[in-house]
């Protein structure tokens, strides 16, 4: 069974950091292209950061340079580095196996003064 747990999200300031990770069970992360999604209050969900099977990364134009996709592959999980953060950062944040359709519950990020 494909199951994606996430976690790492809180409340930061302006300029802040976050780490989130997503650890899959039920498949290898590093045999399939990863993906992180965010849905800001109001908004449809975005894709913000994929890695694919061979590490090859991909970013919305929104986040490059502040945000940063990685995995490991014995911990089977894939990590989301969210650096400068920005108000409009604020999401709930999730991991995503296309493959497999299969999201995460999602990991709010909040980002206020």
């Amino acid at each position: 069974q494909v199951q994606l747990v996430e976690s790492g999200g809180g409340l930061v300031q302006p300029g802040g950091s976050l780490r989130l990770s997503c650890t899959a069970s039920g498949f290898t992360v590093s045999s399939r292209t990863m993906r992180w999604c965010r849905q800001a209050p109001g908004s449809g969900r975005e894709v913000v950061a994929s890695i694919n099977s061979t590490g090859g990364t991909y970013y919305a134009d929104s986040v490059k340079g502040r945000f940063t996709i990685s995995r490991d592959n014995i911990k089977n999980t894939v990590y989301l580095q969210i650096n400068s953060l920005q108000l409009e950062d604020t999401a709930v944040y999730y991991c995503n196996a296309p493959a497999f359709d299969a999201w995460g519950q999602g990991t709010l990020v909040t980002v206020s003064a």
